[in-house]
């Protein structure tokens, strides 16, 4: 197991940050991909693009039967699905709608949702580790009738789509289908819970981020810096990695701000902005 501790502005990754305590900007990322982008996601189904990212539509100014808890974009970046609580689905741009959870009683709320490689479907995966699976999203294997430690939070499919990982706050690491193991933090005490993860081009290793923006890193999934040394003005709720491989990420905060690490340039935050429903929820990478 190796573990990304959490590292000072500027230390192993390098750190640009919308806001932050007085000294925490940091180094500049490297401007290495042009088109580097992403989509941040409120709680009120608003989508905010920057860099080379866009905007195919968004949830706001329409009534919500549950607040939107994440996003995925389609392989393409031309779309994207947007995932309520209830596991309601709003497709937008080249995103297809294959079906969701709106109509059934969960036992436990939607946490996480992952579109396949093709794009042709996707996992929704409830607070239980209960798994549902979309279009071409096969089911293989989840937690629901395990008795967990700590709720599922995040979901990530292996490049093949043939397995996914799921993440639960204590970072324990449940891995179906050819997802392989590579560590977790189930038995380490955290300061902060994991919120999120991310898994390298090649699926050989994977990142959790807790609250703090504390990083920890396993298999080949390098460590590029945390936020985890910084004053934080509110928690992290999400990462994204770079498209071109595993030399960044960003890290975003529930108000927008955010964190770029590695190569991940900083394209713009919503920190200080007015922001829908009051809270960001997640974010995803369209470039760089």
């Amino acid at each position: 197991m190796t573990l990304g501790a959490a590292a000072a502005p500027g230390a192993a990754g390098q750190v640009q940050s919308s806001h932050a305590t007085a000294g925490a900007r940091g180094v500049i990322a490297p401007a290495s991909v042009a088109a580097a982008g992403y989509d941040i996601v409120d709680v009120a189904g608003g989508v905010h693009p920057f860099g080379s990212a866009h905007s195919y539509g968004s949830m706001l100014g329409r009534t919500l039967s549950a607040p939107i808890l994440g996003m995925a974009q389609t392989p393409q970046h031309l779309g994207y699905w947007l995932v309520g609580n209830d596991g309601g689905i709003f497709s937008f741009g080249d995103a297809n709608f294959y079906g969701s959870t709106g109509g059934i009683t969960l036992n436990k709320t939607i946490t996480g949702i992952e579109s396949t490689p093709s794009g042709n479907g996707y996992w929704l995966v409830a607070g239980d580790g209960g798994i549902f699976s979309f279009g071409d999203a096969n089911f293989y294997g989840s937690t629901g009738a395990m008795q967990l430690n700590k709720r599922i939070v995040d979901i990530a499919s292996t490049p093949t789509g043939h397995g996914y990982w799921l993440v639960a706050r204590d970072g324990g690491i449940f891995a179906f289908g050819d997802a392989k193991f590579y560590g977790s933090t189930g038995a380490i005490r955290l300061n902060q819970p994991i919120v999120a993860m991310e898994v390298s081009v090649a699926g050989d290793g994977y990142w959790l981020v807790a609250a703090d923006g504390g990083i920890f890193s396993f298999g080949n999934a390098p460590f590029h810096g945390s936020t985890g040394a910084i004053h934080l003005v509110q928690p992290i709720v999400g990462m994204a990695r770079t498209l071109s491989g595993n030399d960044g990420y960003w890290l975003v905060a529930n108000d927008g701000g955010m964190f770029a690490f590695g190569t991940a340039t900083f394209k713009g935050s919503l920190a200080g902005s007015a922001i829908p429903g009051g809270q960001v929820v997640g974010i995803t990478a369209t470039g760089g």
